[in-house]
């Protein structure tokens, strides 16, 4: 028996107006650890299913561990700018200290961190110096950047940094000089490609990119704040597989995803911190982006959770295993 339904004409255009309304459902940010002054250099380590950074003012390495919501740190004398993970070493870290790589061992528990070796020191003919970014390369070289001294909140001696990339053995080469603030640092290996950023220069840069040596030329500019109406700096950035930038804008309240192809801004989600810091793919789909930030009062307050690490989520992003730092 046919029945004729009066009412589908309605139900189709419900249907339609439903499909045409349709819009992606917004990131979703949550704070996971507690606020710490100067959160950076977020690593994502997929053996340990953890979350190493570090806060630079607190002098702290740091570990967080999504599944059991787990934060620990360990203190130094001296300011960490960076922590990322020795190959094949169980519980050895690079980490920086003023202008020297050292090795330190560490079990991930609450100030059980030690100093095992220094593997170099670099910026000697400006002895205020101190590192700031670093990353490990696709063969496990370590590039990590200076910055001159910060003598007043918000206030640094210019063009004093510099780009090295240190190999296994310790040797030391200088890639680039006359560095503001060096930070970024992330590669496609698809495009041969190796992105940095020098933050008072509000721009990011690509560099020719040779994995079997490490070498770096042909420095362009691919993305200009100023071409695109944003304030604030760029800070720390990470890539994903579609070999889009996120991009830390710090001052700015946001992460920025960028086509660096195209010098294209393709999107902002929102941090409720101000100064937001860096950036790293985890999670065991590397589809979990965590944003690390600070609380700096520079004249104004930033109450919490300014200074926690946050976990952005529904992202439709993916990104890559980070490299380990190979150390002889």
């Amino acid at each position: 028996m046919f029945f004729h339904n009066h009412n589908l004409p309605f139900l189709t255009n419900i249907i339609i107006l439903s499909i045409a309304s349709f819009k992606p459902m917004a990131p979703v940010v949550l704070p996971v650890t507690n606020p710490v002054w100067l959160g950076e250099g977020p690593h994502w380590d997929s053996d340990a299913k953890a979350l190493y950074f570090v806060s630079i003012f607190d002098y702290t390495i740091n570990k967080y561990e999504p599944e059991t919501e787990r934060h620990t740190k360990s203190k130094f004398d001296e300011m960490p700018t960076f922590i990322i993970p020795v190959e094949g070493k169980k519980n050895r870290f690079v980490i920086s200290q003023g202008r020297k790589v050292v090795e330190v061992e560490w079990d991930g528990e609450d100030n059980s961190a030690s100093i095992v070796r220094v593997i170099t020191e670099v910026d000697k003919d400006n002895p205020n110096n101190r590192f700031n970014d670093a990353k490990a390369d696709p063969r496990g070289r370590l590039f990590a950047g200076t910055m001159g001294h910060e003598y007043e909140p918000g206030k640094f001696d210019l063009k004093k940094g510099s780009l090295y990339r240190i190999d296994p053995d310790g040797t030391t080469t200088t890639l680039a000089t006359g560095i503001d603030i060096a930070n970024g640092l992330c590669w496609d290996l698809k495009e041969k490609a190796f992105y940095f950023a020098d933050s008072f220069e509000y721009t990011i840069r690509r560099y020719d990119y040779d994995v079997e040596t490490g070498e770096i030329s042909n420095p362009k500019t691919v993305f200009a704040y100023k071409d695109h109406g944003l304030k604030g700096i760029v800070d720390g950035m990470t890539i994903d597989t579609d070999g889009n930038l996120w991009v830390a804008n710090f001052d700015g309240n946001q992460i920025l995803r960028i086509d660096p192809k195209k010098s294209k801004l393709l999107q902002k989600v929102p941090i409720p911190a101000l100064q937001v810091t860096s950036a790293a793919f985890g999670g065991a789909r590397l589809d979990v982006l965590y944003v690390t930030s600070a609380r700096m009062d520079r004249g104004r307050p930033q109450p919490p959770p300014a200074g926690a690490t946050f976990s952005v989520t529904g992202l439709a992003a993916r990104g890559h295993p980070n490299y380990n730092v190979l150390l002889d």
